[in-house]
């Protein structure tokens, strides 16, 4: 196992082209996570047992989603935290919260106690909810084979942008930016847990992305002709300097602007190529050798062949 890893990260290296640039931005709930405070790890854990205890059972499964079907729920079902590790807790979050009333009604009759403890934490969890969103919201844009270093710099500004607000209304006891959490009732200890949470998490974004956040993108790349109407350029900067001409009529300028248009600063490509890995080893894995056959790069171009101008190349082998 050891050496077909090995074998799958000298094969990655030389079939992925670019460069996996300065940060693989952002392991989804990590920098949420990290600076939790011991009563926020505990009641996303209460979240976590409780969709567990409901859907490990295949029983309590069915009873629920009958509960559900009963409540006129949109949703008769709780997501694992495994069915979505890609999206983060965010999604297992935010259906959860739908059906929070939902599911201290089953818990009533199963677990008195889990149920108490949710009801305790109700403003804990809408708090995670909303963040979680927001992160996720982040995570998507991030995604995509059009990232560069300057669509990141300025996703990744905004964000810490809006975290900075989020924090400093929050401590003003205003909650607009967190619709479930407004929806509770949020007491003056539960605001000074999520200001220093907040705090916490602008300063780690902060640092860890501070290369990015300061990088100084020259404003000709952005807007090359200034005031003056230019048709090449109706379609946005990236398009215009990933012409095929550039590089040749514009060497100095090109080898400037390439740094921040080619290289990839998100994690995306690389989870992609995981994800083919992955189904190449478990689904397929008797049939195909990923370390000594084909090129990964295939399955995850979206250039497609024109099978028509191949067959025109094809020699025919002439009859002997």
């Amino acid at each position: 196992m050891v050496g077909r890893y090995r074998g799958f990260i000298s094969y990655l290296k030389q079939n992925v082209s670019g460069v996996l640039a300065i940060h693989c931005v952002i392991h989804r709930q990590h920098l949420v996570a990290k600076n939790f405070s011991v009563r926020l790890h505990e009641s996303l854990h209460l979240v976590i047992d409780a969709v567990n205890r409901i859907r490990s059972n295949a029983l309590n499964t069915r009873l629920f989603a009958q509960l559900c079907e009963e409540n006129d729920q949109h949703f008769h079902q709780l997501l694992l935290h495994t069915e979505v590790r890609w999206l983060s807790k965010g999604l297992c979050l935010t259906r959860f919260f739908a059906l929070f009333e939902t599911i201290l009604e089953f818990l009533d009759t199963k677990d008195k106690i889990s149920k108490e403890n949710l009801m305790k934490r109700k403003t804990d969890i809408a708090y995670l909810t909303d963040l979680f969103t927001k992160f996720n919201m982040v995570n998507l844009q991030l995604q995509g084979d059009s990232l560069n270093l300057i669509k990141t710099k300025s996703i990744l500004s905004a964000f810490l942008a809006r975290v900075k607000l989020m924090k400093q209304n929050t401590g003003r006891g205003e909650f607009s930016q967190f619709p479930n959490l407004s929806q509770t009732s949020c007491q003056e200890d539960d605001v000074s847990t999520y200001v220093q949470h907040l705090n916490a998490l602008y300063s780690d974004f902060e640092s860890r992305f501070e290369d990015i956040v300061t990088m100084v993108i020259p404003p000709w790349i952005i807007n090359p002709y200034g005031d003056i109407e230019e048709t090449n350029f109706k379609n946005g900067y990236q398009q215009f300097w990933l012409q095929n001409n550039i590089p040749v009529t514009y060497p100095v300028l090109w080898n400037i602007a390439r740094k921040f248009l080619i290289s990839f600063p998100s994690s995306y490509l690389a989870e992609r190529v995981f994800s083919a890995v992955t189904n190449l080893l478990t689904k397929k894995r008797n049939r195909l050798d990923i370390i000594s056959r084909g090129y990964l790069r295939l399955t995850l171009t979206k250039l497609t062949p024109n099978v028509d101008n191949l067959l025109l190349k094809h020699q025919v082998h002439p009859s002997h």
